[in-house]
């Protein structure tokens, strides 16, 4: 399904669309609308064949130490 990043917004009865949203539509409508002027076509990013993982969360925390008092 294409995507088109919209440039101006837009809004009909049942959509509205901000100016930097990326929207999937199908292919008559990508057609229309990716005109240079109204939206833009935008390609799929391709894997760079290395992933990220999440951070691992750290299992050290808890209370602070006990301040010394006298």
């Amino acid at each position: 399904m294409p995507r088109i990043r919209v440039l101006q917004s837009v809004g009909g009865l049942d959509f509205s669309w901000t100016p930097g949203q990326i929207v999937d539509v199908d292919a008559a409508t990508a057609k229309a609308w990716a005109d240079g002027v109204r939206a833009e076509l935008v390609e799929d990013p391709k894997p760079q064949g290395r992933t990220e993982k999440a951070a691992s969360r750290s299992r050290g925390g808890g209370r602070a130490a006990k301040p010394e008092t006298r």
